[in-house]
């Protein structure tokens, strides 16, 4: 489905260049949830951008389902059938949260429909649907919302950047059963998500180490988790916030 060819991305500045990501190949098959996890400053969340269309690379190339999209903008993508949920969620001022389901789905929504995919990241719909998705909007809410347009936009490759963060715990669990359930739907799509918690990397086909820019390891969940508990920064569980809730945190 996704082939990455000798990916390199850098950033120029008057004092030195830096190179971020740095000759990665790799492929997702079709049907497969790629966990791509690391240390902090790796190179994960570029490679998600990159393969989003949000970056361009410096070298290399993309293929998605056969085709060069390498030099494709992120709505072009967007076309193929590549979705992307932010780290940081964008804001969408005067748009309610019905209108951009709606969006997402690309064709008429109910409102019942438009509920049961709320409800999915811990939402209770009532108090939701008709808002704006603006500042007035907590972090975690704002990122719970995203997640349920690309769950809602059942594209055939979807890309989670750190989906767990300013989630609560009852809302991390259901996540990784749409996770579960998404990969089980459709042997025709794949998953993407960029994370260190290990209740992510548990359902994972494949896991991809980044360090340094670099690929590190790479195999399946039996070969490459065992390795990794003890060795990094793996989240099992979730901390509490400043408000009295749990949040999965790094």
């Amino acid at each position: 489905m996704l082939k990455i060819n000798n990916l390199s991305f850098g950033v120029s500045s008057d004092v030195e260049k830096k190179e971020i990501v740095k000759d990665i190949s790799l492929s997702v098959p079709e049907g497969k949830l790629v966990v791509i996890t690391g240390p902090n400053g790796g190179g994960k969340s570029t490679l998600a951008k990159l393969i989003a269309g949000i970056e361009q690379p410096t070298s290399g190339s993309i293929e998605f389902l056969g085709e060069d999209i390498t030099k494709l903008s992120i709505t072009e993508r967007a076309r193929k059938g590549i979705a992307f949920a932010f780290q940081q969620p964008v804001k969408f001022k005067g748009i309610r949260v019905y209108d951009l389901l709606k969006m997402a789905v690309g064709k008429n929504l109910s409102v019942s429909e438009a509920c049961d995919y709320l409800s999915l990241v811990g939402l209770c719909a009532r108090e939701y649907i008709n808002r704006e998705v603006t500042s007035s909007l907590s972090g975690g809410e704002l990122k719970r919302i995203e997640i349920a347009t690309v769950i809602a936009r059942n594209a055939k490759l979807s890309v989670f950047d750190e989906p767990e963060a300013g989630i609560d715990l009852w809302s991390f669990q259901n996540l990784i059963k749409v996770f579960e359930k998404m990969r089980k739907d459709s042997q025709e799509r794949s998953i993407i998500i960029i994370s260190h918690q290990e209740r992510i990397l548990n359902i994972a086909d494949e896991i991809v180490v980044l360090k340094n820019g670099r690929i590190d390891k790479q195999g399946t969940r039996d070969e490459i988790l065992p390795s990794l508990i003890g060795n990094m920064a793996i989240s099992p569980a979730c901390q509490s916030d400043d408000e009295g809730g749990c949040v999965c945190k790094d």
